[in-house]
């Protein structure tokens, strides 16, 4: 089964109160999940990369064989790709992960696109964030 994961990252401030997001769908545009969570504080990067993570093991958790990736953030995606090195020390365990994570797919895929074009991933980062900070949780 293929599915479509979006992903998005955010923090408020870098490094500040963070959130990840995925949405997953099917090919033919099904919802099949929403998901969020607050990480605490993080920088973008981080962020993003934990999204990765989230979206891939909810793809996993509904059987998926193979994913499609879709997120904004050019960095991580390159990274992934092989495309360019993972130079900061602490994002390399967050890649690495990332890779052991794809790894349990028959196949997959990451590509960006710009945010708009990435809104209800997006849009779970920011409800996340301004639901912590209303609680006063961050």
């Amino acid at each position: 089964m293929k599915v479509i994961v979006h992903v998005d990252g955010g923090a408020r401030g870098n490094p500040g109160p963070a959130a990840a997001a995925c949405v997953i769908s099917s090919p033919d545009g099904e919802l099949l999940g929403e998901h969020a969570e607050l990480l605490g504080r993080a920088s973008n990067n981080v962020a993003e990369y934990r999204a990765l993570l989230l979206g891939l093991a909810r793809a996993r958790d509904l059987g998926a064989s193979e994913v499609e990736v879709v997120g904004d953030s050019e960095l991580i995606a390159k990274q992934v790709q092989g495309i360019y090195k993972v130079k900061h020390a602490a994002m390399r365990p967050l890649y690495l992960e990332a890779m052991e994570a794809l790894r349990g797919f028959e196949r997959w895929s990451i590509r960006t696109v710009p945010r708009a074009q990435n809104a209800d991933a997006d849009g779970l980062v920011n409800a996340a964030l301004d639901q912590a900070a209303a609680a006063g949780t961050l």
